[in-house]
């Protein structure tokens, strides 16, 4: 290496000045203590933060491939028997969708219709307890990503339910409904139109700087279309690099066995999932400030 060549990359090095918050990059993917270059960022900085963008604006605009995860589904031993049903929302495209929220929180009339035909041909069969409902939402990423792997952790914990006499029993499941174009109040118009107890929504959250495949799960007692979000309870940022799939597929079972306990969700039901708490059988639902 040539002496020039020495000089030019010593003078680099030295352009870029250190922050001493650098070394809190080692615990979170914030952009924290990043240095710079004169009065700028270093260029790799910059770059990346471009990137992080990039990818953020590309999970939000492409498109779901409904048909790949629908096969996908079918092909899992723990899936419900039934085929996933495909709906969608009143948002025909992508740019209706992002322009107009509301639409993307109702189902469209094809989408209905299906559902209460199916749920006729079943009148004599008992309600479902759960319908779990796949939303593409603001990351197609996510739900390509981690729905897989965090139903399969699901299952496992409904398949272990099983084998354990103190829980609720086995649970009647629903069809898997795949959703286009959908935000996660829709879980409530299919949860009426299933007849389901309660629905599972499974949603692509809106893209961050370091997380453009992060997954939201949003659970409803008892959803009616008009319900706010008071009454769902949410465990989000599911992904590999978040809340791990068996660390969420936990918190959800719990939820789901309280609110069937409980009959209710969102602000009345707190996920106490991780207390070490020692509780008689008769104290589940009561506070620990009543008599």
């Amino acid at each position: 290496m040539s002496e020039n060549t020495l000089t030019e990359n010593t003078t680099r090095e030295n352009a870029v000045t250190e922050n001493a918050w650098q070394k809190l990059n080692a615990f979170t993917d914030a952009r924290v203590g990043l240095g710079r270059s004169g009065i700028s960022q270093p260029t790799r900085h910059h770059l990346a933060f471009q990137l992080a963008h990039a990818q953020a604006i590309d999970a939000v605009h492409t498109e779901l491939n409904i048909d790949a995860l629908q096969t996908s589904l079918m092909e899992q031993d723990w899936a419900p028997d039934c085929a996933p049903l495909t709906l969608h929302s009143r948002a025909m495209d992508r740019a209706t969708y992002l322009q107009r929220p509301d639409y993307g929180r109702r189902l469209d009339d094809a989408s209905i219709a299906l559902l209460d035909e199916h749920t006729r041909t079943r009148s004599d069969k008992p309600q479902y307890d759960l319908a779990i409902a796949v939303v593409d939402g603001l990351s197609s990423l996510a739900i390509e990503q981690n729905t897989l792997p965090f139903l399969e952790a699901l299952f496992d914990c409904f398949n272990k339910e099983t084998l354990n006499e103190k829980t609720n029993g086995q649970w009647n499941i629903a069809p898997i409904s795949l959703v286009q174009q959908g935000r996660v109040a829709i879980g409530d118009d299919i949860c009426q139109h299933l007849n389901a107890k309660c629905v599972l929504v499974l949603i692509g959250e809106r893209p961050g700087l370091s997380s453009p495949d992060s997954l939201g799960l949003y659970l409803t007692w008892e959803g009616k279309t008009g319900l706010t979000d008071a009454s769902r309870n949410c465990i989000s940022n599911v992904r590999p690099a978040g809340l791990i799939y068996e660390e969420a597929a936990r918190k959800a079972f719990y939820l789901l066995n309280e609110a069937r306990t409980l009959k209710l969700s969102g602000v009345k039901l707190k996920d106490r999932s991780d207390d070490d708490l020692i509780q008689s059988e008769h104290s589940e639902s009561r506070s620990f400030l009543t008599n």
